[in-house]
């Protein structure tokens, strides 16, 4: 059966981005990427990741909560499926983004939830 293997990733809006990440720099000595976010290794597939989004950011909508929970799956085929026996329906899915495939979903607090099947 299909099962979430790990946090993809804690994602929350912020006011400035770059004095956001160079007090992570400064205070803590987290490095970000190119890309803005801070990926850490996972112990199977994909990558845990720091990622501050501005805070005009629509990424996390319809959710008007200030973070987004990503959640690494093992099958997003069968955890779609888990999602729709339960009684929930996915807010959009992606199969195209180059780090792996996509869907969302509304936990009961109004909490965007991702799911994230990482490519191999």
């Amino acid at each position: 059966m299909a099962k979430v293997i790990g946090i993809g990733g804690v994602f929350f809006k912020v006011a400035s981005q770059e004095a956001n990440r160079d007090w992570y720099r400064r205070v803590l000595g987290m490095e970000p990427a190119d890309w803005g976010g801070i990926p850490f290794p996972h112990p199977d597939r994909g990558v845990v990741v720091w990622g501050p989004f501005g805070s005009d950011t629509d990424y996390f909508a319809p959710s008007t909560k200030d973070f987004m929970i990503n959640l690494i799956v093992d099958d997003l085929d069968a955890m779609e499926a888990r999602v729709t026996a339960a009684g929930e329906k996915l807010l959009g899915r992606s199969d195209d983004d180059p780090n792996g495939r996509f869907a969302w979903i509304l936990d009961p607090n109004g909490i965007k939830v991702e799911l994230w099947e990482p490519k191999e």
